[in-house]
Formats: structure tokens, sequence, C-alpha cells
């Protein structure tokens, strides 16, 4: 074969891989707001993929480009990242025996690199006929879980999901620290609506069984609902800005900038009547760098919040409850977005910061059949073993077990400080003289019940008084509600060489 005619051939092919597959599956995913998977990688790195690796994967079959997925390395702002792509024009993204084995490829390279690994995910499954070639064997679908399983915690491991994330491979997403999925075209299943009409008589549309929407409001297995795949590509390069390379290192510290300017301060906005509710993310806007706020799971389980932020330049994770909703009591949702959170944040060295207004978990029957307990264990499992440096602040209230949740005294965080009005108790004056006094108020005339009570919340509320708690050394400090920010950056500029070995062990036994 002449050089001339290998030249041509090899250009031929090229061609043919970066184009994907056929035109008219180019055009079905503009119709849908679909970019193609080359154009999505232009825009998630500083500049386009420095290496791809297996692009004339199967080229000998002629009409699977690259086999379907397009795996590299590339620079987001200026760090090394590692690359899984899948190419939905090329039988709708689907995993052949190739397909497998570039993922696995490009997962042992991340790890050899010790760099973050995103996958772009777009991908209708397995595809049946390659089933044996693919499917049960050692280098087989299986082990690209397997290996997500074993880089957890090691590297950042970030999916967005642009399409479908069928069957099995719906699993990807699960595995991962964070998904970021695109409304309306963003799925994931383990079985289609068709499949289950026909295994178990249900009829369901696919986005009421898998969509963007649910997943990110109401199962968890979503961390964030972008309008479109530009959105969610700039929520991925925000966010590994937050995190290191791997385990071993720590984040960089950015340049620290002033929280924005309100007309009210803390002390304006949080209501002297416990039972007021308040808006806990105007408390937030006041303490972290302006502008520093990436939430995770902002539609699920909203009595919390989670998300990482700058003080003073460092990096922290937030948990803080949420009185505008549900009065901030925590329920089983809310205690498993904070426990993976926690992991989350202290598998790569971010310190933690709790601000708690909490009433306590929730009770009645639907939520103990739910496993209430199970997961609130689960959340103090989490924030027990977490290493990091962990502030716990008691914003208004701390009661019952939600003060253990938040990381309360017993829990070893570096300091637990309250502000000037807080209170901790086992619960608030009202349920507390309605349990001591319940028979005694009842035996008492009408007209003299409502003083009576009154004396008994004023007599309980004493007793429980902040500055008694810090006499007492229950907490670290009393802080001025206006002071919170400059208390804490001091504070995190402490303890950032804190370094403890939890317990000597194998592992424990997480309540999962």
């Amino acid at each position: 074969m002449s050089d001339i005619i290998i030249e041509n051939r090899h250009g031929q092919l090229k061609e043919t891989i970066h184009q994907g597959g056929q035109q008219k599956y180019h055009e079905k995913n503009a119709e849908q707001g679909k970019l193609f998977v080359r154009d999505r990688l232009r825009l998630l790195f500083d500049d386009d993929l420095q290496v791809e690796d297996g692009a004339f994967a199967n080229c000998m079959a002629g009409d699977l480009p690259a086999d379907g997925v397009v795996t590299g390395i590339g620079k987001i702002l200026g760090r090394t990242v590692c690359v899984m792509a899948n190419d939905s024009t090329v039988k709708a993204g689907s995993w052949g025996k190739r397909t497998v084995e570039k993922i696995i490829r490009i997962q042992e390279t991340a790890e050899k690199l010790a760099c973050p690994l995103i996958y772009l995910v777009d991908s209708a499954g397995a595809r049946i006929t390659d089933q044996i070639e693919m499917f049960p064997g050692r280098r087989g679908a299986g082990r690209i879980f397997y290996n997500q399983v074993k880089l957890s915690g090691k590297i950042p491991q970030i999916c967005l999901l642009f399409g479908p994330s069928a069957a099995g491979g719906a699993y990807i997403p699960a595995f991962c620290d964070i998904v970021v999925m695109v409304e309306g075209n963003a799925s994931m299943y383990l079985g289609s609506p068709r499949m289950a009409e026909m295994v178990i008589g249900e009829k369901v549309d696919l986005e009421t069984m898998g969509g963007a929407k649910m997943h990110c409001s109401i199962s968890g297995c979503g961390d964030v609902l972008a309008k479109t795949e530009q959105e969610a590509i700039d929520y991925a390069r925000n966010y590994l800005s937050y995190f290191p390379n791997n385990y071993r290192e720590k984040t960089a510290v950015a340049e620290p900038k002033r929280p924005a300017n309100f007309e009210k301060s803390i002390a304006d906005i949080i209501p002297e009547n416990q039972n007021v509710p308040f808006n806990m993310y105007d408390v937030i806007d006041r303490i972290i760098d302006e502008g520093s706020f990436c939430e995770v799971k902002k539609l699920f389980a909203a009595e919390i919040i989670t998300g990482l932020a700058r003080m003073d330049g460092q990096v922290v994770g937030i948990i803080a409850n949420q009185p505008r909703v549900k009065g901030g009591v925590l329920f089983h949702d809310s205690a498993d977005k904070a426990a993976k959170f926690i992991n989350l944040c202290d598998a790569f060295h971010i310190p933690l910061v709790f601000l708690a207004d909490v009433p306590g978990f929730m009770i009645g029957t639907q939520v103990e059949k739910a496993g209430i307990i199970r997961h609130g264990a689960k959340m103090i499992f989490a924030m027990s073993e977490a290493t990091v440096p962990k502030m716990t602040v008691i914003v208004r209230k701390a009661y019952g077990a939600g003060l253990y949740a938040m990381a309360g005294p017993a829990f070893e965080p570096d300091c637990c400080i309250a502000l000037t009005t807080a209170q901790i108790a086992v619960m608030g004056p009202e349920a507390a003289v309605n349990a001591v006094y319940a028979n005694k108020i009842a035996q008492l005339p009408k007209e003299e019940q409502a003083a009576f009570i009154q004396e008994k919340r004023d007599e309980y509320k004493e007793e429980i008084d902040v500055y008694r708690l810090a006499s007492e050394l229950i907490i670290d400090d009393v802080i001025e509600p206006n002071q919170l920010r400059e208390a804490l950056t001091t504070r995190l500029q402490a303890y950032m060489s804190k370094y403890l070995l939890f317990s000597e062990r194998k592992h424990g036994v997480s309540p999962v």
C-alpha cells in the first residue's frame, strides 16, 4: 500500500472519528438542545483535550467511531483532569467491549496521575449484541464500578449527566462524588418505562420514573439541576476549584474577599423568638467570601443546606439548618444529604462549619417507618468520623438529638460557639413545660393557666441560659452575631494544622 493511500486512509478515518455518528443523529440532538460530545469537551477544558486515547477503537467496524466514547486528558483551570465522555450519535452512546475497555483504562490513568476524573454521561447502556464480550468478565462493565469505588475519596469524581444513564450504567453517576443533571434531557433508571410496563405492569413516563427534576428533588440521586449543558459545564469547572487534585493534597487558598455588603446585619435578621423562621442563607452570605457559595443538593431535603464556600480564601464545607423549610427539623433525607456531604469534605481535607438552628429530628409513624433512627445515625456516624477541622455555631437553638447531629460538644468539634441569644436544651421551653406540667396545668383554673405556663417557661429559659452553658464549659465562647465571621476565620486559621486519627481499626460498621 503506497504512502499516499495510507495517508488518505488515515485522514479519512480521523475525520470520521471526530465527526461522530451519522448526520441525522446530530440533527436529533440539536433539536433536543444537546451538544456534540467534542463540543462539550471544548467547553469543559481550557483548550480542548491535550491527549486522546483509543480514538481508533473499533475503527474497522466502519460505523462505530471511537466506539462511542471519548477518553483523554486535558486542563481545567490549569490543572490536569481525565475525562470519559459518551458520544450519543454513535448507537446512542451504548457500550461495547472496547467502550468498556476505554473507560477502565482512563480510570486507571486517573489513578496513576492522581488527578480528578469527570464522566460526561449520555448513554443508552450496554449493547445486548456484545453482552458476552463486555458484561460478565474481569474487565467487563462491572470493573468500571469497582474502579469508581476504589477511586472514591482518592480523587474527585464528577458526573455531568446530559442524557440517559440506563440500567447498570446508572451506577456511574451513583458512585460519583456529585451528579449534575441537565433538565429535560438527563435521566437515570434501572429499568425503562417500557420495561416497567412489561415486567411489573406499571405505566409511567420517563420524566416521572427517572427524570432530572425528580432525581434532584425527590430521590436525591442527582445533586444539581442545570437548565442547559453550558450551565452544567460551568458548574463543574467551578466545583472543581474547591477541591485538591487528590486526597494527599489540600485545596490552594484563594485570594481573600470580604462578604457582600448588606443593609441588615446578622443581628438584624435573626428573630429573638425561637419559633419565628428566618433565612439561613442570609447568615451564610454574611460570613463567607462574596460570591463563593457553591451549593450541593439545593432542591433535595431543603430543610438542611449543604455547600462549599470560602472564608478568607480558605475552602470550607457548610452544613446549616434552614428554619424557613419545615422549621429546620431533620428528616431521614436531610440526614442522608448531610452524611454524604460530610464524607465528601472529610475525604479531601475541607474543614466543616456547622450552623445550627435545629428543633431536633422529626417524630411520628411516617418517619419511623422510613427509618429515621437509622438515617440519623448515619449522619452522626459521618460527622463523628470526620477528622478535618470542625467548627459548630449555635445560631439560635439546638434541641435534642439535633445538637448531636450538628456536631455538638460531645462530638469533639474544635470549637462549639454560640451567639448571644442561643439556646441548647433537650427540648424547647414550650414542649418542656408541657411535658413536665401537663397534669398540673389541667388542674388549674383556666384564668390561671397562661400565667403559670409563662412563669415555668421563664424559669426554663434561665436554666438553659447561654452564659450558664459557657460557665459550665459546654460551649467555648459566646459571640455577638456581627462578630461571627471574624471569630470563625480566626479559629479556622488556627485549626488548619489539625491532625487526628479517629480510631485504630480496619473500618467502622456504618448504619447505612
